[in-house]
């Protein structure tokens, strides 16, 4: 009977060999799967009619009228084949709306999906999401806030970057990139104020900060909380492989939230394989905001997506 244990025990060793290296094999085409899905989804999003690759456009407005359309005399010129007098912004104490032009809105014409009409534009600080926005054909124009300026963002369903887009380059996908981070609240959540790459600056909350380990070191990264109303956490960080591989500037990171919330200490999944371009990568149009100091690793990430014009 003795002699049989160690039979015995080598069985059930082997058993459970088996059963770990079956559940390898089993999660490899999964997560090799979960990359395909994401960066689909990513070039997806890319290539929507009013995704970052339909801007043709962003133009400051100044205080007083700022005519929109394709006649020459406008102060701001859309493309051919636009109406030859859109529409007038005016910018008055910080506050901006929309009159019609001397012969009227023409017809078609849309702002926040109802027929134009004189009024007030919506333009948050730092959240361009909740912009009014004026459609019409192929246009989609809408105002942002950056400080104390205001622009007009212009997208196109037919741009040019959206009927040239040659696809995106990627890193080889990496599990060992994909880790689990220790969450810790901060309270009160604190606020810091994100530079752009065009100089400006806007306040964002922190909720609290992601430590995780890698290549046998400890990191740190704070997220903003772009929008409360959506359980999405957003990083915006920046690695050595900036130097030769990656967008100089940054890349951005999008998470789920930690697994008890943004108030309790908890866990945080941070799939470094789902890095990606901030619009500047793709367009000279877009106003990124760049990684606080906290956010500079002095490690690299030789995954997700590489640079769009290299």
């Amino acid at each position: 009977m003795t002699r049989r244990i160690p039979h015995f025990r080598a069985a059930l060793l082997l058993l459970v060999l088996v059963s770990v290296l079956a559940s390898l094999s089993a999660q490899q085409p999964d997560f090799a799967k979960q990359q395909l899905d994401w960066r689909a989804q990513h070039v997806a999003d890319l290539q929507k009619p009013d995704g970052w690759l339909s801007l043709i456009g962003l133009e400051w407005i100044e205080p007083g009228e700022t005519s929109l359309g394709a006649a020459q005399d406008n102060k701001i010129h859309l493309p051919a084949g636009s109406p030859a007098h859109l529409a007038v912004l005016k910018l008055e104490n910080n506050v901006i709306s929309i009159v019609p032009p001397k012969d009227g809105f023409p017809s078609g014409l849309l702002v926040d999906g109802a027929p134009a009409k004189e009024q007030t534009l919506r333009a948050e600080l730092g959240s361009d999401k909740l912009s009014s926005h004026i459609t019409i054909g192929t246009l989609n124009l809408y105002p942002i806030r950056r400080g104390d300026k205001v622009a007009l963002r212009m997208k196109d369903a037919k741009s040019p970057s959206l009927s040239g887009f040659h696809g995106l380059k990627w890193f080889d996908s990496d599990p060992a990139f994909r880790v689990t981070a220790k969450w810790t609240p901060y309270v009160p959540a604190k606020t810091i104020s994100l530079v752009t790459m065009i100089g400006t600056s806007y306040p964002q909350p922190v909720p609290g900060f992601a430590e995780f380990n890698l290549h046998g070191k400890t990191f740190r990264l704070e997220p903003v909380l772009e929008d409360p109303k959506l359980a999405k956490l957003f990083f915006i960080l920046k690695d050595t492989t900036s130097t030769d591989t990656t967008y100089p500037a940054c890349r951005f990171l999008y998470t789920g939230l930690p697994d008890h919330g943004l108030e309790q200490p908890g866990e945080l999944v941070l799939d470094f394989n789902h890095l990606e371009n901030p619009p500047c990568a793709y367009t000279a149009y877009a106003t990124c905001p760049l990684p606080p100091p906290s956010n500079r690793l002095t490690i690299g990430l030789p995954v997700g997506e590489k640079r769009y014009h290299e």
